[in-house]
């Protein structure tokens, strides 16, 4: 990836994280980027830092939710400062449906996503399909 990060980049970003593609993904970011998850111990959720640290995270949402998917995405870009917002779907372990909005904003430099903030809306799971 050169040049300035646009919508068409945070978009392509996106269609990596559905494509379930690792090492896309890993493009995107700076080699000592930063993943700040929705849900975990500290105010920011779980706080990854480091390519190696930002990679098993990712990986581990796959591994959580093997059908994972944000659709709907929007990508908006100012400077070294983006936001997506999209719908996440998938199916929780249980089998249970998880479908919930949410965005992630996002810090550049040099042309790469540097952090990735992560922020879901908390709401149950919906039963699973019979």
């Amino acid at each position: 990836m050169t040049g300035p990060v646009t919508s068409a980049t945070l978009a392509a970003f996106s269609a990596a994280w559905n494509r379930h593609d690792i090492d896309a993904l890993m493009d995107f970011m700076s080699t000592d980027c930063i993943f700040q998850s929705a849900a975990g111990p500290d105010a920011c959720g779980s706080r990854h830092v480091g390519a190696q640290a930002v990679r098993q995270a990712f990986a581990a949402v796959w591994h959580a939710v093997p059908d994972a998917q944000w659709v709907d995405g929007r990508h908006f870009v100012h400077g070294d400062f983006g936001v997506s917002q999209w719908n996440f779907t998938g199916t929780a372990a249980d089998g249970s449906r998880i479908e919930a909005d949410g965005i992630d904003v996002f810090t550049f430099r040099d042309g790469k996503i540097h952090l990735k903030n992560v922020f879901r809306k908390v709401r149950p799971n919906l039963p699973a399909p019979r």
